[in-house]
């Protein structure tokens, strides 16, 4: 799948832009906070429809303006050509179309045009709480199984039902029990979807990494969850006087995580930078590998400052995996170096732009 062009208007720093990309590589150049990120957020808000980072849509609209449009022309071959157009206005909410017809669902655009992301705050996927995560694993699993995004939000809407009985003091049982049941085959499905996730992601990872690390270190992922062993009725019961107290519900998939390790131990413990950004480059591709695999489309993948952090070595290791096989296609990549992305440029075959991004103004820069 490629990106062919994207036209914006209103998105953050970048007032209005019409770009087009190449099949190949696409190289931002510029110093922080003139809008290569920014490009990278709208890229991803037309492909999932919501920004990058937990923030609300309407921080999204540039300054002292009252809407933003994103549209961009998608393409498999020359048998596919589809143009999507998402865009915010202030007190009107959130429109989606595809070839001119709007969604019913926003849901329904999930998975259509899959991407992978790799960004500076992706350190938060091993230091943060376990909510990062549990996000991590929700919006990779819905690009490729639409099901799975109806039962999370069934389970969901149970679970705030479920809270809302208990700040309210409600003592039926019976009442109890009917939202628990409602709630249980949305949980079974869930638990049962994310680990099987885990158990096909985890040797990618560790494959991944060996291959980012030189083979130095070895790394693995776990799947951590209190379903594990029992069901979400018998979770509940038991947990039904301690959740009164609380006011809220203790157990349930909400409350699921990943564990990663580094030759035995905690990575969150005892991981340099270096070794955190390597993992989470090495999660991010294997991410990409699954994706590719499940929907039989080859993702969007936007590295976004991956020189960070890193050392020669292997930001060499990294880039030689994206830009030589064949398994990656359109490939976005930022920088404030210009000698990374020549480099880079110089290294590979194929096709590749260089764009230099100035407060939100994009131009494209000669590679004879």
């Amino acid at each position: 799948m490629i990106l062919q062009s994207i036209d914006i208007l209103n998105f953050k720093n970048i007032a209005s832009a019409t770009l087009e990309f190449c099949p190949g590589v696409n190289c931002l150049l510029g110093m922080n906070g003139m809008g290569k990120s920014n490009l990278l957020e709208a890229i991803h808000f037309l492909s999932m429809a919501r920004p990058m980072t937990p923030i609300p849509d309407n921080a999204l609209i540039r300054h002292g303006e009252e809407m933003l449009i994103v549209k961009g022309v998608y393409s498999a071959g020359s048998e596919m050509s589809d143009t999507i157009a998402c865009g915010i206005t202030k007190g009107k909410g959130k429109s989606l179309k595809r070839n001119g017809k709007e969604y019913k669902r926003i849901s329904e655009h999930i998975g259509r045009y899959p991407i992978v992301t790799v960004t500076p705050g992706d350190s938060q996927l091993v230091s943060g709480p376990g909510e990062d995560r549990r996000k991590l694993m929700d919006m990779v699993i819905s690009q490729a199984h639409p099901d799975y995004l109806a039962q999370l939000i069934r389970y969901t809407r149970g679970l705030e039902s479920r809270n809302r009985m208990l700040r309210a003091g409600v003592r039926d049982s019976l009442l109890f029990e009917s939202v628990e049941s409602g709630m249980e085959e949305a949980a079974a499905s869930i638990h049962a979807t994310r680990k099987e996730w885990v158990e096909s992601i985890a040797p990618k990872v560790e494959e991944c990494y060996a291959r980012l690390s030189g083979r130095r270190e070895t790394t693995a992922i776990s799947y951590r969850s209190q379903l594990t062993g029992t069901t979400l009725r018998d979770l509940l019961s038991s947990r039904r006087a301690k959740d009164t107290v609380l006011g809220f519900t203790s157990a349930g998939p909400h409350r699921d995580d990943i564990e990663a390790s580094l030759d035995g131990y905690s990575l969150r413990r005892l991981g340099s930078q270096g070794q955190v950004k390597t993992f989470t480059v090495a999660l991010r591709l294997a991410i990409f590998d699954y994706l590719r695999e499940a929907s039989g489309i080859t993702p969007l993948l936007l590295l976004d400052d991956i020189f960070d952090k890193l050392d020669a070595a292997r930001v060499e290791s990294i880039m030689h995996e994206v830009t030589t096989s064949d398994t990656f296609g359109q490939i976005f990549i930022t920088d404030t170096n210009r000698k990374h992305l020549d480099d880079i440029i110089a290294g590979m075959e194929g096709p590749r732009t260089l764009i230099n991004v100035a407060d939100g103004v994009f131009s494209p820069i000669s590679l004879s």
